[in-house]
């Protein structure tokens, strides 16, 4: 199945990668971790938008690269946002936190 949209104006759920930097990269052996609102007892995970392999565990290690969303099954809860894993073997990334204007940020050349 595909990942359902949240309902209008929610973010309920989202997507916790560690280490937390963008874009993630296979070989930092990147965690997804899905988080909700209130209390789930189990996790849908999708891949590239289709439902996938990894159920029930609210979290894991990325193995191949791809786009990731998760849902838990409290209800009324849609899909996190999407997070890109790539397998890029040179990568300029940031901290994964949410910038504004005027702040000061660290970019990392990593390879």
């Amino acid at each position: 199945g595909w990942c359902p949209l949240s309902p209008t104006g929610a973010q309920t759920t989202q997507l916790l990668v560690e280490p937390p930097w963008r874009p993630a990269v296979l070989w930092d052996w990147v965690n997804l971790t899905c988080q909700g609102s209130g209390t789930a007892s189990a996790t849908t995970w999708y891949k590239d938008g289709q439902s996938w392999g990894q159920e029930g565990g609210s979290s894991f290690t990325v193995t191949k690269s791809g786009t990731y969303t998760c849902q838990t099954d409290r209800p009324g809860s849609g899909c996190s946002p999407p997070v890109n894993v790539s397998d890029d073997q040179v990568v300029l990334q940031m901290p994964a936190r949410a910038l504004l204007e005027g702040d000061t940020v660290t970019l990392c050349c990593r390879y």
